[in-house]
């Protein structure tokens, strides 16, 4: 290193960039204070010291906002722009420091410290140099944004420090880091810096370039799935389809969005749309796709209805659409006066069993009006199919939710009054057992969290109102009917038949029939009589069949013009709607014997039964008669028992029964009979014929008999209660454990019959009988 000093020279302050020696650049001046430094240069010896500014915002620079290192260069050109501005052409010619600055008026000038480069090319320099230029070469070929031409002349330069200055001037520094170049005055410290430097640049352009192929890639798959969407678009529109599947990808999110689901069910529904979007339109598994998202998206997930707990307003719901029912009604009540106290029971799953016609599926239409709910009903009569449950594998040809989910979505909210009609109507094949796939719906622990086989989420089903009904609850598997509620509805008796036709049914066929209530009138004798001898049912379909036929004839009467209005009563029924159909049991005129009056109950109610004993001579033959089940014969074998145990009492020879034959019959033989409540009018009918004692003809009896002659309780008192007092009877023996059930016959039948509870055989007798033993 060489050092020399300088006398004052002008000193230009320059923004943002330096020179290094050697260094041949333009500069555009145009500050007043560098335009005067400058022209001093030029009527000098042309030469003018470059120092950089710290900060290029100040203007008028003073000492302090100066670097000290800077470089002597000298004017080699000077061109004044007409903007005012002057270009100037300097060449680089060493570094130098200023010691001093003086102000000279309108410009600076400074006392200047030479260094010049030491050139000496040593082993180590030399090496460096190498190493310098090996970098400085890989370097242009990463950049490409320095020719080779340049990197040809820079292999030329002898001198090492002018070399490392040439190549720190090509390289993308900072301004700092270019001054400390241009400050580092040891040749051999300069090159192993501008090495570091070379080092560090390539290894940022070599991780650029990776950043670069990698976005490049990127960009290319984004240009290819661009253009190929723009040629889908076209070709979609030239087949008339104007959206394609852009438009129904853009609905799908909505509607997602839309659906309120859980969040891991619209995580899979986004991942369905995505296959969707990327599949073909052709391709088959496209509609399978879109069939699914549309199910996931019409599902109630957690859309609700508010119930409404007003138990005055549900009881004035259903005591208008229903008359009687009245435990299902308490049932139905005691739910929402529970739910109005806690606000989060769960929901109960109610069986309503009993006969065709009694109301079964319009009380539960009934109970979801009077709670503000939805209703659905699917019907599962046939169903033998475990899918119709639980839905088919999407992997299925046509595969589709199964009718519980089906329900789901037509119901529109999570919270609906659900009924499954004629569950005991399910059978089961090869195919499955779908009243298994119902113990997962029915069970309150399990069914918030019911699976389907084709949405294969979880689905809560906690919230739903589930009914039931049936018409034989024997056919119910065990564990199915363990899980429900069951609520038995009986038969109709005859009084609730002529007040649901009265109140529900003749207005509505007259309604339908475009009647008004003056131009056809029912008596009520006429409305009594329909119910006794045209309909035989536990329910009211077959009575409603037979208004609507009464509403027609009295329609075509008034039409016709032969009258005005038609008025039906007991004398004139005959002659609009025909011969009666069918007749009941009536009480014996007078007194007889062998013949009692026993009481049945019939799927279509109750009804009288008369059971008739004969004693001929013979051998001891038992025969029965009148087409008898399995119990009811088995009743008559513990009758006559018993009554072989009371010959003696009975005042009987003791062989009677070797020495006569013995014939029971109860008439009607075409209708099959059976029960356990024949015995006590077996046994009274057999003691009457062997004693020669008639039997009062007032007097109804039920009950089952032991060999002992205790009298076992029975069910259906309150129908059997209401064929007696249809009958003429007017006493009735009962079991003495029935007498509970007396509350539940209507009090105008109770007021009319004497009700006679017995424990034994010999009460039924006491009771019974009249007249002496002969």
């Amino acid at each position: 290193m060489k050092k020399q000093t300088e006398p004052l020279v002008p000193l230009l302050p320059l923004r943002g960039m330096l020179v290094y020696p050697t260094m041949v650049l333009h500069l555009d001046v145009g500050r007043a204070q560098s335009v005067q430094a400058l022209e001093q240069a030029m009527m000098n010896d042309h030469l003018i010291f470059l120092a950089t500014q710290k900060d290029v915002a100040i203007d008028e620079p003073v000492e302090d906002d100066l670097y000290k290192m800077g470089t002597l260069t000298k004017v080699k050109q000077m061109l004044k722009l007409p903007n005012g501005t002057i270009r100037v052409l300097v060449e680089g010619l060493t570094r130098a420091r200023f010691t001093s600055l003086s102000n000279q008026g309108t410009y600076l000038s400074a006392k200047l410290e030479l260094f010049e480069d030491e050139n000496e090319k040593d082993i180590e320099v030399q090496a460096l140099m190498r190493t310098m230029l090996e970098y400085f070469e890989q370097y242009i070929k990463l950049s490409k944004k320095i020719t080779t031409e340049t990197f040809a002349t820079v292999s030329d330069i002898e001198e090492p420090g002018r070399m490392a200055d040439i190549i720190a001037s090509h390289l993308p520094l900072k301004l700092h880091d270019k001054q400390q170049i241009l400050e580092t005055i040891d040749v051999k410290e300069r090159l192993g810096n501008i090495i570091k430097i070379i080092h560090n640049e390539r290894e940022v352009l070599n991780l650029e370039k990776k950043i670069g192929q990698r976005v490049k890639q990127s960009m290319e798959r984004t240009q290819k799935e661009y253009y190929l969407r723009e040629q889908m678009k076209a070709i979609q529109k030239e087949l008339g389809d104007k959206e394609g599947k852009t438009g129904e990808v853009a609905d799908l999110t909505e509607k997602i969005e839309a659906a309120d689901m859980p969040e891991h069910v619209k995580k899979t529904a986004y991942k369905e749309l995505d296959r969707y979007e990327k599949i073909p339109s052709t391709s088959a598994e496209s509609s399978v796709i879109r069939t699914y998202i549309d199910w996931l998206v019409s599902l109630p997930w957690k859309k609700a209805t508010k119930d409404d707990l007003s138990i005055q307003k549900a009881e004035k719901i259903l005591e208008r659409d229903h008359f009687g029912l009245e435990k299902v009604k308490e049932r139905v009540l005691e739910y929402l006066a529970v739910q109005q106290l806690t606000k989060s029971l769960r929901s109960p799953i109610l069986c309503l069993v009993g006969p065709p016609g009694v109301g079964k599926t319009s009380l539960a239409r009934s109970i979801a009006e009077s709670m503000g709910r939805n209703f659905v009903r699917i019907s599962l009569g046939g169903v033998r199919d475990e899918s119709e449950i639980r839905g088919h594998r999407r992997t299925y040809v046509g595969a589709m939710p199964g009718r519980i989910i089906q329900g789901m979505k037509k119901a529109g909210t999570i919270n609906p009054v659900f009924l499954l009609d004629e569950i005991d109507k399910m059978s089961n094949d090869f195919r499955g057992d779908p009243s298994s796939a119902m113990l997962e719906v029915l069970d309150p622990a399990q069914n918030s969290s019911f699976s389907d086989h084709y949405i294969e989420e979880t689905y809560d089903l906690s919230k739903v109102m589930f009914l039931a009904t049936a018409n034989d609850l024997a056919t119910i598997p065990g564990p199915l009917r363990d899980r429900m509620e069951i609520i038995t509805i009986a038969g109709y008796t005859e009084l609730e038949k002529i007040h649901i036709a009265k109140d529900h049914l003749l207005p509505r066929q007259t309604r339908e029939h475009g009647l008004n209530k003056t131009q056809l009138q029912l008596r009520d004798c006429a409305i009594q009589q329909l119910v006794r001898f045209y309909t035989r049912e536990a329910g009211v379909r077959e009575l409603e069949r037979q208004l609507a036929s009464i509403c027609r004839k009295a329609a075509k009467i008034i039409v016709s013009g032969d009258r005005k209005r038609v008025i039906v009563t007991g004398a004139n029924l005959e002659e609009i709607i025909g011969k009666k159909k069918y007749s009941y049991g009536q009480a014996e005129i007078e007194d007889q014997v062998g013949v009692a009056t026993g009481l049945a109950y019939t799927a279509v109610g109750g009804d009288t039964l008369q059971i008739e004993v004969s004693i001929t001579p013979g051998k001891g033959k038992l025969v029965l008669t009148g087409k008898l089940g399995d119990v009811m014969k088995e009743s008559a074998q513990a009758a006559f028992s018993y009554v072989r145990s009371k010959a003696e009492e009975l005042k009987l020879e003791k062989d009677f029964h070797e020495t006569c034959d013995i014939h029971i019959h109860v008439p009607e033989g075409a209708v099959p009979k059976d029960g356990p409540s024949a015995g006590i009018t077996i046994a009274t009918a057999l003691v009457s014929a062997l004693t020669g004692r008639p039997i009062r003809k007032e007097v109804g009896m039920t009950g089952e008999i032991t060999l002992r002659g205790r009298v076992l309780p029975i069910g259906g008192l309150k129908e059997k209660s209401l064929s007696a007092h249809r009958a003429g009877l007017k006493t009735i023996i009962l079991p003495k454990e029935n007498e509970k059930d007396i509350d539940d016959i209507p009090e105008s039948v109770r007021s009319d019959l004497k009700f006679v509870p017995v424990s034994h055989m010999d009460e039924v007798l006491e009771t019974a009988l009249t007249g002496e033993l002969k």
